[in-house]
């Protein structure tokens, strides 16, 4: 047992907290992998080494490892190779911890959209020099997908969502990890969460596709020009005019608890 395990396990119990074995050797591994600057894909000792290191039970351990993965830090595989790997925590993961705050705010449309007219047009201004030509390419084809082809409002909804994945492949190629960060973590909350009123025509969810479609083009051929300022100018607009199609739409945000069963990954945009 490391000395400063000891040392929390021994603390005096007139705390008003007490942490359990496992939660102190859980936060011991979260050391263990920063002092060794473990990185996705890394293998954390097996089950009987950490026993041995921490001089705690298997059910201790394993307890330990299973905060862990639900934490999203690991994954953990069975069989003569199998163990602890470290991974990347999810966007999804960080997505449903930020919703599940969020569940007891007041966040409204207006909010979001306010926070996307600061944030994407830098975003994507940003990612112009760093575009590959398959993102440009995938750009493109994002496009022809959202073409409005049906009068079926779920269907129309659905290619809303898949608008999104546009702003995805550009933040995908910005080099600033925060920025990105908080433009895909903004995205998934709209795929997942915004709802539009059921007396809504479809012929306004037709106009809004049509609307991104058309920008989303302009946007497309000034990133493949190179021209960063252009595509500056294009978004913002973008921005704008989409926040006036949501209220049209009367779009709001289904405030509610994400379930650990909603969070099955998405397929990531190119990087």
């Amino acid at each position: 047992m490391t000395a400063e395990l000891e040392k929390k396990l021994a603390r005096p119990r007139a705390r008003l907290k007490i942490q359990k074995r496992a939660d102190l050797v859980t936060e011991e591994i979260k050391q263990l992998i920063t002092q060794k600057n473990l990185r996705p894909g890394d293998k954390l000792p097996m089950e009987k080494e950490l026993q041995r290191l921490f001089s705690v039970s298997k059910s201790t351990i394993r307890e330990a490892l299973k905060s862990l993965e639900v934490q999203g830090l690991i994954t953990i595989s069975t069989g003569p190779t199998g163990g602890a790997t470290i991974i990347e925590v999810p966007l999804e993961r960080t997505f449903q911890l930020l919703q599940n705050y969020l569940f007891f705010k007041e966040v409204s449309m207006e909010d979001i959209y306010a926070a996307r007219r600061l944030l994407e047009p830098e975003l994507a201004a940003g990612s112009v020099p760093f575009l590959s030509d398959e993102q440009l390419d995938a750009l493109e084809q994002n496009i022809q997908t959202c073409q409005p082809a049906s009068q079926e409002a779920s269907l129309l909804v659905r290619q809303r969502q898949a608008d999104l994945d546009f702003h995805d492949i550009l933040a995908a190629a910005n080099p600033n990890p925060f920025l990105r960060f908080a433009c895909e973590l903004i995205n998934e909350m709209l795929r997942r969460l915004v709802v539009f009123s059921t007396q809504t025509p479809p012929e306004e969810h037709t106009r809004f596709g049509c609307a991104n479609v058309k920008i989303h083009t302009a946007i497309a051929k000034a990133a493949r020009a190179r021209d960063s300022e252009r595509v500056r100018t294009l978004m913002k607009a973008h921005m704008e005019e989409a926040s006036e199609y949501v209220k049209r739409l009367d779009g709001r945000l289904d405030g509610r608890l994400i379930l650990d069963s909603e969070m099955a990954p998405r397929p990531r945009p190119l990087s």
